[in-house]
């Protein structure tokens, strides 16, 4: 193996272990940045030494070892009289044996709280979303600010304050017991599926989807399912993220054109996400769930077992959004339920519950509402009155694909 090559197998093995490496010495040295900097300089010392000595047959326990003697190092180096850094570099100098065989053991508990730790939330969602990406994603600030459409500087400002915010809060790095646990919960799977959803339908820029964005998602979705196998709405999620995939390819035509899901070519949709995903929504309904992630899931899973627009079961899909509506009411659930009716009882049933929620604050510059809106007008023979919501609609997306999609609508309408 050359050295190019040799290289390569390194990277590719510590980005296997990156998350759980951080995730033990977070809560070793309760300092997100400290952890990231002792990981990377584990990185540094297996690029010194695996190329001669090859390999070794435990590497995340060695990059472990190798981390953990680099914080005593520092600690010492510094001189920190600190009780606290006193009492972490005892710690860390009494716990040796176990510490080099740490990652051996389950560190389901270790890698679960950092997750938790990242999405705690004392930080905005924008932070949150940044820093689960940074420390248990990997991704470099520049992805991450390329991915959302920011400048790499705010990003990274973003990264920091977040760490800063963790610190001064004095939170540990460990998974919340009982109710804490379950509120926390909401905020971890918030942050997941908030991070899919920009890849999913971007939300401003030229490009409609983001797959990376997504597969990073779904990424972190399986890794919460293998940590937590016994609750529900993780299931729910990871299948609606799943199952959502599988359409990615199809969500775009030739001239990346947005195309709607009754027009998209199912041949193009991913049946290995689809099972996947199927797979996930029965062990979420094993489970008992009929949380919103897992009502979601359903809903999604209607147009995935559909095997052509025509023969997807748009009354079930209705109830569906009316079981939704009851778990988590929002004006955005209404919007959907009033598609989903109208596609399953006629437009005129659509434009009746628009009329209910049209007036939502919420919605107020919500391009979805007009778009919605112009459809059912379409269908009804109303193309004039069509003409206007599509072309106000147009105006308040940011997302240059999607705009021309309502344009293109618009002149439609004659």
């Amino acid at each position: 193996m050359g050295a190019g090559e040799t290289r390569q197998a390194i990277e590719a093995v510590f980005r296997i272990e990156r998350a759980r490496l951080i995730a033990g010495l977070a809560r070793l040295v309760r300092d997100v940045s400290l952890a990231e900097e002792l990981a990377q300089d584990a990185l540094v010392a297996a690029l010194t030494e695996w190329p001669s000595a090859g390999v070794p047959e435990k590497p995340g326990a060695w990059l472990m070892t190798a981390a953990k003697r680099r914080g005593i190092d520092t600690i010492r180096r510094n001189k920190m009289r600190d009780r606290k850094h006193g009492e972490i570099a005892r710690e860390l100098e009494g716990n040796e044996e176990a510490i080099e065989t740490a990652l051996d053991d389950d560190l389901g508990d270790e890698l679960l709280g950092l997750i938790f730790t990242a999405c705690h939330p004392v930080l905005s969602a924008e932070a949150r979303a940044a820093l689960t990406l940074r420390v248990v994603g990997g991704l470099t600030t520049d992805e991450i600010a390329r991915a959302f459409l920011a400048s790499e500087p705010t990003i990274a400002q973003r990264i920091v304050r977040a760490k800063k915010t963790i610190a001064k809060a004095g939170l540990r790095f460990e998974v919340p017991r009982g109710a804490e646990r379950a509120a926390r919960l909401a905020s971890v799977l918030e942050v997941i599926y908030l991070i899919f959803n920009e890849g999913y339908a971007a939300t401003a820029g030229e490009a409609l989807v983001r797959p990376a964005l997504c597969l990073e998602a779904q990424r972190l979705g399986r890794m919460l399912a293998g940590l937590m196998p016994e609750d529900a709405e993780v299931f729910g999620l990871l299948a609606l993220m799943e199952i959502q995939a599988s359409r990615l390819a199809a969500r775009t035509g030739p001239d990346g054109a947005f195309v709607p899901i009754t027009e998209q070519n199912r041949a193009r949709w991913d049946q290995l996400l689809i099972r996947r995903g199927l797979a996930a929504l029965a062990r979420a309904e094993t489970l008992g769930g009929d949380g919103p992630y897992a009502l979601q899931a359903a809903l999604a899973a209607c147009h995935a077992r559909a095997r052509s627009a025509a023969d997807t079961d748009w009354p079930r899909i209705a109830g569906l959004y009316n079981r939704l509506r009851a778990v988590m009411p929002s004006p955005v659930v209404d919007l959907n339920r009033a598609v989903a009716h109208s596609m399953a009882f006629g437009p005129e049933t659509g434009l009746r519950l628009l009329s209910d929620i049209a007036d939502s604050p919420a919605l107020r510059n919500y391009a979805p509402l007009p778009a919605a809106r112009g459809d059912f007008l379409f269908r009804c023979g109303r193309l004039a009155e069509a003409r206007v919501e599509f072309e106000a609609a147009a105006k308040l997306t940011r997302n240059t694909r999607e705009a021309a999609f309502l344009r293109a609508r618009a002149s439609a309408c004659g």
